[in-house]
């Protein structure tokens, strides 16, 4: 439950420079599946911002007309955010692939928690977000959200933070 949560990730102003600072982001467990979150994300990144979007998964080879990589270890760069869908059990082992490869940031998707992963990524000197979706804060702090969006309690999504 969220009432019973200890660890508190970034403030709303770490998110926006979070993603102003990023030109790459690094989509893991995505999928070629129209109806999967990961797959509106990845439509939302590739159409609605400036970043270079990598799509990792060993079981798929082309998403969205990129290709699809089977690891972090196999992208053509270290991506600035490495943002994740897959189960909160899962996190642990993303967050040693991330620090292999040399990532800073890993982006942990809504809907998935795992206090311990997000301290254990801290010890290893990642920033971490999670529970929050890229492509939320990204259209909210960039004036994108509108009646199709989601309720993010701001009154309007126009007005973007300094």
């Amino acid at each position: 439950m969220k009432s019973q949560r200890t660890w508190q990730g970034p403030d709303a102003r770490t998110r926006l420079r979070i993603l102003r600072q990023a030109k790459s982001v690094a989509i893991v467990g995505a999928s070629p599946n129209a109806a999967r979150s990961s797959y509106f994300v990845a439509t939302y990144l590739l159409s609605s911002s400036p970043y270079r979007v990598y799509f990792v998964n060993p079981r798929a080879t082309e998403i969205l007309g990129q290709p699809v990589y089977p690891d972090l270890a196999s992208l053509p760069e270290v991506p600035d955010i490495v943002d994740v869908f897959r189960k909160g059990s899962d996190i642990p082992s993303v967050v040693d692939d991330v620090v292999a490869i040399g990532g800073k940031t890993i982006w942990v998707q809504l809907g998935i928690w795992n206090e311990d992963a997000a301290r254990y990524a801290e010890g290893k000197g990642l920033t971490v977000v999670m529970d929050r979706c890229i492509k939320i804060e990204h259209a909210r702090f960039h004036g994108g959200l509108h009646l199709m969006g989601f309720d993010t309690g701001q009154i309007t999504a126009r007005k973007t933070i300094r």
